[in-house]
């Protein structure tokens, strides 16, 4: 009955879903036998369960909104990723934003009770900033120099500079990169930040910024001397960085971007 409770939640099936639960109330707190223990609620998060079943129909804020009035546990715990919420999940998931759903389904779940605890960072890190909009408008707090530089808040991540490890100052840096957030990567420069500093995957500041179309950020790591010829894990350029996005997730001022790290080269 779980295995099929999954197969409607993913397919939108209201219907069945209501069916299965009026059959088996205790069914909204079953955990999957899989080792993530997941429970229906954390599949609406369509992220790190099983492959064929990371897709958000259209219906997930209702689908969502039925497991929680039957009584589903908001801040439930699956070993996704480590440990996840249902929030987590939704919050740092693709499939929820190409549906057009995840603000709707991040603020039932934060009006259910949810925690946001630590929820802005990883939807900043994982490349989600319209749910970090989100997250902020229902009070999430910019608590670490990571979100605060990647949002652009120049102030704050001065404040929080000292407080920082250097590690958190490289991320920092990183994502004020990925975000265009030339005023901040530049200071953070100033600092003393490694501008050669990598992901697990390779990929530095500079990478971030080709790939994300930020001319005047890769205008200001050219001019400040950052090196283009670093490799991330794929074996990649900052150059190659951008030719390729250019081709699979083009941006407008990837053709200004290339011809500059060319020039530059």
């Amino acid at each position: 009955m779980f295995e099929s409770a999954v197969d409607a939640i993913i397919e939108g099936n209201l219907t069945a879903l209501e069916a299965l639960l009026a059959q088996d109330p205790h069914l909204v707190k079953t955990r999957s036998t899989r080792p993530h223990q997941a429970t229906l609620l954390h599949y609406l998060g369509a992220n790190g369960v099983e492959d064929n079943r990371q897709k958000t129909p259209a219906n997930a804020p209702q689908l969502a909104a039925m497991l929680l009035e039957s009584g589903a546990e908001v801040d439930a715990i699956a070993f996704l990723y480590g440990t996840s919420t249902t929030l987590s999940l939704v919050a740092t998931s693709i499939h929820p934003q190409k549906a057009g759903v995840q603000a709707a389904l991040i603020n039932l779940l934060i009006d259910a009770g949810a925690s946001i605890e630590g929820v802005l960072t990883a939807a900043i890190t994982n490349c989600r900033p319209a749910a970090a909009e989100t997250l902020l408008q229902r009070g999430a707090p910019i608590d670490n120099i990571i979100a605060a530089a990647a949002l652009g808040n120049l102030p704050l991540t001065q404040s929080l500079l000292h407080q920082s490890s250097q590690t958190q100052r490289e991320q920092a840096f990183i994502y004020a990169c990925l975000y265009g957030q030339s005023e901040i990567a530049e200071f953070l420069l100033d600092q003393g930040v490694d501008p050669t500093a990598a992901t697990g995957m390779g990929q530095t500041g500079m990478h971030f910024a080709a790939d994300g179309g930020h001319l005047e950020t890769i205008q200001m790591l050219i001019q400040r001397k950052v090196p283009l010829n670093i490799k991330n894990k794929y074996g990649g350029t900052v150059l190659g960085q951008a030719l390729w996005s250019s081709e699979h997730e083009p941006k407008p001022n990837h053709p200004a971007i290339i011809e500059a790290l060319e020039n530059a080269s």
